[in-house]
């Protein structure tokens, strides 16, 4: 029973952690190749908190806060640049979250911080919170995407000079989704950090990053259901598969390529079409 709860467990963060980059990249068209860093902003600072003795609850928003302002810093920095300058700009951002954290011994260094505290819950408790968690944002980022606000993403991702035309400060907008994505990052991180009690830098590199985009895309950009199946089937795999935990940077990237070439919709995509198919020979 131990293990189903870990992997529901990893399944619920995962899929929290790809929604979140989904609201960025799946929404608004910003593509971020250093999401992991936010994951990680968050996981820091929940662990040093209730290192700290500090309640894990509590420390749950202070990891979005944080890693939420330096989305706003990064999302602010990154405004002027867009597609490709923009993938390059965020992986960036990536590596140099990395590379700080190695840096400084506060934070373990190489060696990574171990003996994070378990949160004050049962580890079933724990499960159902991260499973609510992570449903609570699905049924968000679902409201939001109907919304009139939804429409103003789409727009955005759709043609954003075309947006500018028609009145719409989408620098604002562009920053509003790089911010709630980066700050349910950090509480994904939070979530992480307490669930493994241990964090590294290779926690939240390159691969980490590539590994959510993977998902986001295979799911289908934009489609919330999509993303979120794909984030729990993806999760597991590297348990269940022992290949793909040696490969994952390999095998990421052959998924990726995969889908572009002949499902660029996702999972989403292929289902709306089947669906298309048996109404019209119904």
């Amino acid at each position: 029973m131990a293990y189903e709860i870990t992997l529901l467990t990893t399944m619920a963060i995962s899929i929290l952690f790809a929604l979140s980059l989904n609201f960025i990249s799946g929404f608004c068209g910003q593509i971020s190749l250093g999401h992991a860093a936010f994951l990680g902003t968050g996981a820091y600072a929940s662990a040093m908190l209730t290192k700290s003795s500090i309640p894990f609850l509590l420390t749950l928003p202070v990891a979005a806060i944080i890693a939420g302002f330096f989305g706003f810093l990064i999302g602010l920095a990154s405004l002027r640049v867009r597609h490709d300058f923009l993938a390059i700009t965020t992986m960036g951002v990536g590596f140099l979250f990395v590379g700080i954290v190695r840096k400084q011994d506060f934070l373990g260094g190489e060696l990574g911080m171990a003996g994070i505290p378990s949160p004050d819950m049962s580890r079933e408790s724990f499960m159902v919170f991260c499973i609510i968690l992570a449903v609570i944002f699905a049924v968000f980022s679902l409201y939001i995407r109907r919304s009139w606000m939804g429409f103003v993403f789409e727009s955005i991702a759709d043609n954003e000079d075309v947006t500018r035309i028609l009145g719409i400060d989408a620098s604002r907008f562009k920053l509003a989704a790089f911010v709630i994505g980066t700050a349910v990052a950090g509480i994904a991180g939070a979530l992480y950090a307490h669930h493994f009690r241990y964090i590294g830098p290779d926690s939240f590199g390159f691969v980490q990053s590539v590994s959510v985009l993977a998902m986001v895309i295979v799911g289908g950009v934009g489609s919330v259901w999509g993303v979120a199946f794909a984030a729990a089937v993806l999760s597991i795999l590297p348990l269940l598969v022992q290949f793909i935990d040696d490969y994952k940077l390999l095998f990421y990237s052959a998924l990726l390529f995969a889908m572009m070439r002949f499902a660029p919709d996702g999972v989403a995509g292929i289902v709306q079409r089947i669906f298309g198919f048996a109404r019209r020979g119904s």
